[in-house]
C-alpha cells in the first residue's frame, strides 16, 4: 500500500506541475492565433513534413499538425495504456469493489454529455461532434486540486485519478469505433498478428525494449494506413509491456550488497581508473538494477515526463489556437454553445447522478473523508475536457469552421467547469475544516 501511495503521489505531483505549463502554452497559442502573426501560426502547423525519400514509395508526408496528432499523441496514448494496465493489475481498479465508484462516475460523465449534446444540437449541422464533450483532462483537474493544498483528502485525488483513467478508456473506445473510416481490415489483421506475438512474449516474460519499439512502430504504421486512428496502436502496445520483475527487491538488496562490498574492498588501479573487480561489480549492479525494474513501471516513469512536459504542451500549442470571435463561425456558432453546455452540465449531472445511484444501492462506497458536496465540485471539474476534447474535435470534423467552433466550445466549457469546480471545492473544504 505504501508503494502504491508513493507512486500515486509522484503521479499527481507530475501531472499538477505540468498543468501549469500546459495552461501557459494554451494561452500562448490563443494569443498567437489572435495576433497580427496569426497567419504564421496557421502556416506553421499546415506545413508539409516528409519522412523518408520523397521521390520513392518509401516516404510519409503529412502536415505538421497531423504528425503531432497522429504521431506524438500515439506516445501519449501509450502512456495512458500503461497507466490503465497498472491500475487494473496493482492499483485502484484491481477489484470491482474498488473500481465501481470511478466506473459509475465515468459512465455518467460520458453518457450524459453525449445526451445533452444531441438534445441541444437537435439535428443541426455538426452532429458528428457528440464525442467531444465526454472527455476529462486529468492534468488540469489535478492541477486545480493542487491549488487547494493539503485540505483536499487523498481519497478525493485517488477517485479523480481513477475516474479520469476509466474516462480515457471510454474515449479511446469511442475513437476506435466511431471516429475511424474506410477501414482496411487486412492491415488490421497484420497489426493484430504482431500484437498477438508481442502479447505472447510478454506472457512468457520475454522482453526487449528495442524489439518492442521496432514492432510498435510497425503496428502504428499499419494502423495509420488502415483507417483506424493510429493512436489506438499506442494503447494496444502498452498492454503488451510486462509488469513482472525478473529480480525481486529482497534478492536485489542481497546481491547488490555483495557487489558493493567487492567494490569497496578492491583497490583502484589509480586515482582516475577503477580496478577490474570494481568495474565488474558496477556492471553486475547495473544488470541487477535493470532486472529489478518492472518494464511497465520503468517505461511509464521514463515517458511520463516527456508526455507531460513536451508532447502535451506541443499538442496544446498546435491545437488550442482558436480565433476568439463568434462572427466568423456563421452557421456553426451553435456547436460552441452545445459543446460548452454539454461539458459542464453533462458531466456534473451524469457524475453526481450515477455516483448517487451507486452509493444508494450499496454498489460502491464513498472514498474515505469524502462527502457529496466535494464530489459535486469534482463532477464540475469533470467538464474540463481540453486535451482529449480538442483531439476528438480534430477527428470529428473536417470543415475548418466546425473545428474552430468546436475548439471555442471546448475552451469556454473547460474554463467555466474549472472555475466553478475550484470555487465549489474551496467553499466545501473550508466549511469542513470549520466544522471539524
Amino acid at each position: 500500500m505504501r508503494r502504491i501511495s508513493n507512486s500515486l503521489k509522484t503521479f499527481i505531483k507530475l501531472e499538477t506541475s505540468s498543468s501549469i505549463l500546459l495552461f501557459a502554452v494554451s494561452i500562448l497559442a490563443v494569443i498567437w492565433a489572435n495576433s497580427s502573426y496569426g497567419y504564421v501560426y496557421e502556416e506553421l502547423w499546415h506545413h508539409e513534413f516528409t519522412i523518408g525519400f520523397a521521390d520513392t514509395n518509401f516516404h510519409l508526408s503529412k502536415p505538421l499538425i497531423l504528425w503531432i496528432n497522429d504521431g506524438l499523441m500515439a506516445i501519449f496514448f501509450f502512456v495512458i495504456g500503461l497507466e490503465v494496465k497498472r491500475e487494473v493489475l496493482v492499483g485502484e481498479l484491481t477489484t470491482l469493489r474498488k473500481a465501481s465508484l470511478p466506473i459509475f462516475a465515468a459512465i455518467g460523465g460520458m453518457l450524459f454529455p453525449v445526451l445533452i449534446f444531441f438534445v441541444l444540437n437537435n439535428g443541426k449541422l455538426g452532429g458528428d461532434g457528440w464525442g467531444i464533450p465526454m472527455a476529462t483532462d486529468i492534468a488540469f483537474t489535478l492541477g486545480i486540486l493542487t491549488l487547494l493544498g493539503k485540505r483536499v483528502p487523498l481519497g478525493l485525488k485517488i477517485f479523480l485519478t481513477a475516474f479520469a483513467i476509466v474516462d480515457d478508456i471510454g474515449a479511446v473506445l469511442v475513437i476506435a469505433i466511431f471516429y475511424s473510416s474506410n477501414i482496411q481490415w487486412n492491415l488490421i489483421m497484420y497489426a493484430m498478428l504482431i500484437f498477438s506475438v508481442l502479447a505472447f512474449l510478454s506472457y512468457k516474460e520475454v522482453y526487449s525494449k528495442y524489439f518492442y519499439f521496432v514492432m510498435g512502430f510497425v503496428v502504428w504504421l499499419l494502423f495509420l494506413k488502415s483507417g483506424i486512428h493510429p493512436t489506438i496502436a499506442g494503447i494496444l502496445m502498452a498492454f503488451t509491456i510486462p509488469i513482472q520483475r525478473k529480480v525481486d527487491v529482497k534478492e536485489y538488496i542481497q546481491k547488490a550488497t555483495i557487489q558493493f562490498n567487492i567494490f569497496k574492498s578492491s583497490k583502484p588501479t589509480s586515482e582516475e581508473l577503477l580496478s577490474t573487480e570494481q568495474i565488474q561489480a558496477i556492471d553486475s549492479v547495473e544488470s541487477l538494477t535493470n532486472k529489478v525494474h518492472s518494464p511497465l513501471q520503468n517505461l511509464e516513469h521514463t515517458l511520463h515526463g516527456w508526455v507531460s512536459y513536451i508532447i502535451m504542451p506541443i499538442f496544446a500549442l498546435a491545437n488550442a489556437g482558436v480565433i476568439l470571435s463568434f462572427s466568423g463561425l456563421g452557421d456553426f456558432i451553435h456547436i460552441s454553445y452545445n459543446i460548452a453546455l454539454a461539458l459542464v452540465l453533462g458531466n456534473t449531472i451524469g457524475i453526481m447522478l450515477m455516483v448517487g445511484i451507486a452509493v444508494k444501492l450499496k454498489l460502491a462506497d464513498l472514498p474515505e473523508n469524502v462527502n457529496f458536496k466535494q464530489l459535486f465540485g469534482v463532477s464540475l471539474l469533470g467538464g474540463l475536457g481540453f486535451t482529449m476534447s480538442l483531439f476528438i474535435a480534430n477527428l470529428a470534423y473536417v470543415d475548418e469552421s466546425l473545428i474552430a467552433a468546436a475548439k471555442m466550445g471546448v475552451i469556454i466549457g473547460s474554463l467555466v467547469a474549472g472555475i466553478l469546480g475550484y470555487l465549489v471545492l474551496r467553499f466545501t473544504l473550508n466549511k469542513d475544516i470549520i466544522e471539524e
